[in-house]
């Protein structure tokens, strides 16, 4: 089979016009020009006037809150916040959260999105779920409530994800997740081979909490019974670095990576095993948080990604509002070089660069195809879309869309 377009873009060189892609099973096995790949013999599918381009990857969301979508005004703090949708989550059932679920995976695909890293603090619901995108699933763990559980909810959590192709644990952040289980994160995430993730120096707050053991976050986790006396010395940043150190850092997606101190960034120069950061645009600007520190980030050799975060922080799943969001932020950052937070970066950070996030040979044949029939800038075509994706193509079929 091949596809033809009016342009393909690759995300590995420069875009091909008249372009084509050979799809053989669920792989690319050729690119190219369409009168050098197509022979007398080939089922074409042409989709005329359109770009085609890899498939979009969701680098952190968290499609149990889809539900949530508008229901929780901005609030005044980031701890009255978590407190709100702790209200809400408390008079949700199972079977709201499947369909919550269920609802943010159609609308991710509807938006364009192929894959996407999924936290869900329902990790033995996944058995009920089919999911219609590449997905990754990572068990969101908190143990604040009951530190002497960890080992247990880190077992257990590892049980129910086995049942998922894709799979990675997610130890909440350093506020909700003791110090025992996140390294029990850790070590399964050696001894398995596979990707860990966490909340980090999201807020101000969380900020005040470590650093100087006061603000409205440190008031209420003492109030829930959390041990406080790692408090008062630290940046979240340094404790997460004291608790697991540099040595397997590059298994890690640490999602926000907001509140950074000049010392922050001293440490951060000297980790010799990089990680990736998602970083959510829109999310962030819900909460009013300090401008994200996106160029100092990537001098140090950071892989910065986008993730579209939840619905109780944002409007939609859609990926290009996203990048909309993040050219809004730094303006001068290039249109091709934000599409590579969604294609190519998040590829890197699922430890698939050689599998998803470009059309190439032996990749796989995840891609989408958008209108394209004006003068603009190409890339900045594809960041300006914003209606329901026309045309995917996953595991080399092409999909319905509803």
């Amino acid at each position: 089979m091949i596809v033809r377009a009016r342009m393909v873009v690759t995300m590995d060189g420069v875009p091909i016009p008249n372009g084509a892609v050979r799809v053989r099973g669920n792989r690319i096995v050729d690119v190219g020009k369409i009168s050098e790949l197509a022979s007398a013999n080939d089922e074409i599918i042409d989709l005329g006037e359109h770009v085609l381009l890899p498939g979009l990857i969701n680098a952190h969301c968290h499609l149990d809150y889809t539900c949530l979508r508008g229901k929780i005004p901005r609030q005044k703090s980031f701890t009255n916040w978590v407190r709100v949708i702790n209200a809400e989550k408390g008079i949700l059932t199972a079977e709201d959260y499947v369909t919550s679920i269920n609802a943010g995976f159609a609308e991710a695909q509807r938006f364009g999105t192929t894959t996407i890293a999924n936290l869900t603090a329902f990790p033995e619901l996944i058995a009920k779920m089919n999911p219609p995108i590449r997905t990754w699933w990572f068990a969101e763990l908190i143990d604040v409530r009951e530190p002497e559980r960890a080992n247990e909810i880190v077992e257990s959590a590892t049980d129910s994800l086995k049942r998922a192709e894709n799979w990675g644990l997610a130890p909440h952040a350093p506020f909700t997740a003791s110090e025992n289980l996140s390294r029990d994160c850790q070590e399964i995430g050696l001894r398995e081979n596979i990707l860990l993730t966490t909340h980090l120096a999201e807020s101000d707050e969380e900020m005040e909490m470590f650093r100087d053991a006061s603000g409205p976050l440190y008031q209420f986790m003492e109030k829930i019974g959390r041990e406080m006396t790692d408090c008062g010395y630290d940046t979240p940043l340094r404790r997460f670095l004291r608790r697991l150190g540099d040595a397997s850092l590059a298994g890690w997606i640490i999602a926000h990576l907001n509140e950074l101190s000049e010392s922050d960034f001293d440490l951060l120069r000297e980790i010799q095993h990089k990680f990736s950061i998602a970083h959510c645009p829109r999310s962030h600007a819900y909460f009013g948080h300090v401008p994200f520190q996106f160029e100092r980030l990537q001098r140090l050799g950071f892989n910065v990604c986008l993730g579209t975060d939840s619905l109780a922080s944002n409007d939609d799943l859609s990926l290009f509002a996203e990048m909309r969001a993040f050219q809004k932020e730094f303006p001068k950052v290039p249109a091709e070089r934000i599409l590579g937070m969604v294609t190519v970066n998040p590829a890197r950070a699922l430890r698939l660069e050689n599998e998803l996030g470009k059309i190439g040979r032996g990749f796989l044949a995840d891609m989408i195809a958008l209108p394209f029939t004006t003068s603009e800038s190409l890339y900045q075509t594809i960041l300006n879309f914003a209606a329901k994706v026309p045309w995917i193509m996953l595991h080399g079929k092409t999909v319905a869309i509803h």
